[in-house]
């Protein structure tokens, strides 16, 4: 009988502790801002200019949705830096979890938005061909969840295995040692770079989502 194993809930459970808990830190907004302040000023700043460029000032509603998503994402990719845990992105429950959730969660605005109107965005420009776009559409909408949480996994796994490959042959092997180390930091520096593009890809494709779904039609 297969083991479920849930570390990726515990540690996922984790990167929102952490999430939280420096947020919180941050304490009462202050006239004169600390650094600290500053920082997360900025962060709340970054996510409201991808809104403002994609959605417009109706977009700002969005902010804690994409601003919980983007900071849960960045932690749980981070402790995946750390030696002996897996980053709970790299489950792909944890990654469809999200995905669902947005996914669900534009389509529910796009319908209180425009009520029934909403499924005309599905039947595509041409009346006589808009049950074949309808079928195109839907298939693409639904596999948006899938692709949005393979491309998370993907990438924080593989660097995963990247890495810890490399630790094992240099175990192994000691004729590379010497370049080991130098290959080692290569790697770590990529998978730094990872932490922080992977979560701004899937912020960004959250935001387009959601313009997509409430965008009103220009006359």
């Amino acid at each position: 009988m297969t083991e479920v194993s849930y570390n990726h809930v515990v540690l996922g459970l984790g990167a929102m502790g952490i999430a939280t808990g420096l947020v919180l830190a941050g304490g009462k907004p202050s006239v004169k801002p600390s650094r600290y302040q500053a920082l997360l000023e900025g962060y709340l700043r970054f996510v409201r200019s991808m809104l403002l460029d994609n959605i417009g000032e109706r977009g700002l509603k969005y902010t804690p949705l994409i601003a919980a998503l983007g900071l849960f994402i960045f932690f749980s990719n981070l402790l995946g830096m750390v030696p002996g845990l897996e980053a709970p992105t790299g489950n792909m429950n944890t990654n469809l979890a999200m995905a669902l959730i947005v996914f669900l969660y534009y389509n529910f605005e796009g319908i209180r938005e425009h009520g029934i109107r909403y499924f005309k965005h599905f039947m595509g420009p041409i009346p006589w061909l808009a049950p074949f776009f309808f079928v195109v559409e839907i298939v693409s909408h639904l596999a948006r969840p899938i692709t949005l949480s393979l491309r998370l996994f993907a990438n924080m796994k593989g660097g995963a295995i990247l890495l810890l490959a490399l630790v094992g042959v240099a175990i192994k092997n000691p004729f590379t040692m010497a370049l080991s180390p130098v290959a080692l930091v290569f790697i770590i520096a990529i998978k730094f770079l990872a932490v922080f593009i992977q979560t701004y890809v899937f912020m960004i494709l959250s935001v387009v989502y959601l313009a997509g779904a409430v965008a009103h039609e220009e006359h």
